[in-house]
């Protein structure tokens, strides 16, 4: 599987996004609302600019074809271009409206607003002209075409028709991730990729069955008079609907579903690569699904890159491979086995441990954000002989079958295993995960398997802890009650 040869254009709404992170300690003595002290932020590529993401990350290159202002984010979009390789001369300069901008504003792990700077105003003619200018440039160099709407005005219907028109006489398959209700926008498109509510709002049904996903594509299909529909099921897979072929339906492999953002445009990149190197749409559509089955096995908006699809492809076709969703407690030979298997993956395998005794908010603010270091996350749990001589004889308050039978309920835990001794050292030393995660209250102490992790270039990193939160205090407030 070798993309490295083929450029794909893309087209529509390019946006910069913003994530901006900081603590959350108090509520505003202004109004009812948190107050957010800024740590760090990062910037990327966004809308039209993630599926160019995606085709990069999966050694593709990519072309853009979209609008930015005269301001500052159009110059910090045209940076992040530059350090990509991604040719600036397709992006246009408009002075008719601002670059848009998402801002998201975040704290533990969790989005707490969002900011969107952006102008609705319908497309100016001079906009139209430049834009065709620039497709009819770039077009007799590229392999296929991607039409990203996110309904921000770059997607005009004459912009489309010309798009399809020119594609058709160079003979480039074109692809589309619908926004409009309207899919008579999109006529004579190779493949259109709507997801669920994009479906059933175009064909005003819910859409539950497999039955009621083919008859929507058969639908959608007519009216664009295309060549497939795929219809994008999230965690339930995908449904494809083509001329004068067999529907088909293909499920996901079973696995965690951490964030489904930026899926779709995972899925559009991978699919118009797949056909842009001889594939058919339905061998594209099962690398297609691989990818998005990585990505949404993430945190965040996530790429994928060939290894994790080419290894999610060998997943999903072997017999032998283990199910993701383990038992409450797994032994240590089990999880050794597990974890060579990810390894082989290309998944990056966190670890952490505690007592876990009575499960409580902070824990969950310590697993959530230990889960967003890595891919598969395993918890080590100290057993009820380990507790009783750390804690004294009256701990733990819940046996170690039912702490692990609550901690792997969680959906940020891959993973659960016990061990009897003081510490976990022993299972550091037999699993070697890539990155050992504790909280930030062992800042200035030794954390036990550091070095280790560390002599073969791992990770140790310590994640905030939401204060006022522990066992102890549970204990004493109903001591006291």
């Amino acid at each position: 599987m070798d993309f490295s040869a083929l450029t794909i254009l893309c087209i529509g709404d390019i946006m910069l996004d913003r994530f901006i992170y900081g603590n959350v300690q108090r509520i505003s003595p202004e109004a009812p609302v948190p107050v957010l002290h800024l740590n760090s932020q990062k910037e990327m590529l966004g809308g039209v600019g993630n599926v160019a993401n995606n085709i990069l990350s999966l050694n593709g290159k990519a072309v853009l074809v979209g609008l930015v202002g005269n301001d500052e984010y159009a110059l910090k979009i045209k940076k992040i271009m530059r350090s990509k390789y991604i040719p600036e001369d397709s992006i246009i300069s408009s002075p008719y409206r601002p670059t848009i901008c998402k801002s998201r504003f975040i704290a533990a792990n969790q989005q707490i607003i969002r900011a969107d700077e952006e102008s609705l105003i319908p497309l100016h003619s001079e906009e139209i002209t430049l834009l065709i200018e620039n497709i009819e440039k770039n077009i007799p160099s590229v392999q296929a075409v991607i039409i990203s709407d996110y309904g921000k005005g770059v997607c005009h219907p004459e912009i489309i028709q010309f798009i399809t028109q020119r594609a058709k006489h160079y003979s480039l398959p074109v692809f589309v991730d619908p926004k409009s209700r309207d899919f008579s926008l999109y006529r004579h498109a190779t493949c259109i990729t709507p997801n669920i509510a994009e479906a059933s709002q175009a064909v005003q049904m819910s859409l539950k069955t497999d039955t009621d996903f083919e008859k929507a594509g058969q639908e959608l299909l007519d009216i664009t008079q295309g060549q497939a529909i795929l219809i994008t099921r999230s965690e339930k897979g995908m449904t494809l609907v083509e001329k004068n072929r067999n529907t088909q339906h293909i499920p996901s492999r079973a696995r965690e579903v951490f964030d489904v953002s930026g899926a779709g445009d995972t899925v559009i990149a991978t699919l118009a690569l797949g056909v842009a190197s001889g594939l058919c749409i339905r061998e594209s559509m099962h690398i297609a699904n691989a990818a998005a089955g990585v990505v949404i096995g993430k945190a965040g908006t996530s790429t994928a890159t060939i290894a994790e699809v080419q290894n999610e492809l060998k997943a999903q076709s072997s017999e032998e491979t283990f199910p993701l969703v383990t038992p409450e407690l797994i032994s240590l030979n089990d999880l050794t086995l597990q974890v060579n298997k990810w390894k082989k993956q290309g998944l990056t395998i966190g670890f952490t441990n505690g007592c876990f005794d009575i499960l409580h908010t902070g824990h969950i603010s310590l697993l959530q954000s230990a889960r967003t270091q890595c891919d598969r996350l395993i918890i080590a749990l100290n057993s009820d002989t380990s507790i009783q001589r750390l804690k004294g004889p009256k701990r733990p308050i819940n046996p170690l079958k039912e702490r692990a039978r609550l901690i792997s309920a969680i959906r940020y835990v891959d993973a659960v295993v016990a061990f009897d001794d003081d510490t976990p050292l022993n299972l550091i030393q037999h699993i070697k995960p890539d990155i050992l995660i504790k909280g930030a209250d062992y800042i200035g102490k030794e954390v036990v398997g550091q070095d280790i992790v560390e002599q073969y270039n791992g990770k140790v990193i310590l994640t905030e802890l939401q204060k006022g939160f522990s066992t102890t205090n549970i204990i004493d407030k109903i001591k006291h009650l």
